[in-house]
């Protein structure tokens, strides 16, 4: 029998994606499973009978391939900061690391899966971002996020956790097709009344085929999902940290930015964008 916790997969999708039971429950006789997923910001529902119970080995397999792609993304960071720090050592005589010292853009990261969080703040630090992490369902963010602006003011704000386009519904232009898309949409508007320029707070709002236009149009710099497909776990992190590192000076290159992501351009998008990233001088001895 399936269990809450247990990891499945769906045999009509062919297993593709791997999910956690989070709770079954009966509906018209029927046992009904809601899911949400091992490495993709999506929550889904299917009968019992749909599922199929994946063996350890098969959950470990599939977490190493997530965690290679996670992996070269990193790699592809590090190596471009590098880069850029070897330039801007040139605009300053190569005493860079002798007299000034970097601020990159703080983060704000309020999410609706506490697991998916704690996995972020861990890359946050990896990539030596400043953050401060929140626990909210989507359903709630809308109402916590002025509030959290107002206490401790971030240079960028995510706001995310998981969404869906609800089962039989097919006009997409309507909001009312999706899971979480409207709250998401609500809580861009909610942070904008707080910080209305784009330049000043820059936002990334969405999970899994979330409503792209919509969450833009709500004043987002950065959202999901511009083909309706499943984004990963950490795309949000992949965009934040390309913000936090470029320029106040710079526009960010929109391809650059989406290019640093495991779903690139199908699964996140967004509008022109300065950077965030500061130099100091000098650099304290203490």
């Amino acid at each position: 029998m399936i269990k809450k916790g247990d990891i499945v997969g769906r045999k009509s999708y062919g297993g593709d994606i791997l999910f956690k039971v989070t709770k079954i429950r009966e509906e018209q006789g029927q046992q009904i499973a809601e899911l949400r997923g091992l490495d993709l910001r999506l929550i889904a529902d299917a009968p019992i009978s749909d599922l199929e119970r994946k063996s350890a080995e098969e959950v470990r397999q599939y977490q190493k391939a997530f965690q290679a792609k996670c992996l070269d993304c990193k790699k592809n960071i590090f190596k471009r900061r590098q880069r850029d720090l070897r330039q801007v050592m040139k605009r300053h005589n190569g005493k860079l690391e002798e007299a000034f010292f970097e601020v990159p853009g703080n983060v704000l990261h309020i999410d609706g899966d506490e697991e998916y969080l704690e996995k972020c703040l861990q890359s946050y630090k990896e990539l030596n971002i400043n953050v401060r992490g929140e626990f909210i369902p989507e359903t709630e963010q809308y109402r916590r996020v002025p509030e959290l602006l107002r206490e401790e003011p971030v240079d960028i704000l995510v706001l995310t956790g998981h969404d869906g386009i609800l089962k039989g519904k097919k006009d997409l232009s309507d909001l009312n097709s999706y899971r979480h898309s409207k709250y998401f949409v609500e809580a861009v508007r909610a942070a904008r009344q707080v910080e209305p320029s784009r330049d000043e707070l820059v936002i990334f709002a969405g999970a899994c085929q979330s409503h792209y236009e919509a969450i833009l149009c709500a004043g987002a710099n950065f959202a999901s999902s511009p083909k309706r497909v499943f984004i990963h776990a950490f795309d949000p992190v992949f965009i934040v940290e390309k913000v936090a590192y470029t320029s106040i000076a710079e526009k960010l290159a929109l391809q650059d930015v989406i290019e640093n992501t495991i779903t690139g351009t199908d699964g996140v998008g967004g509008v022109e964008t300065w950077g965030r990233f500061r130099l100091g001088y000098p650099k304290s001895p203490y």
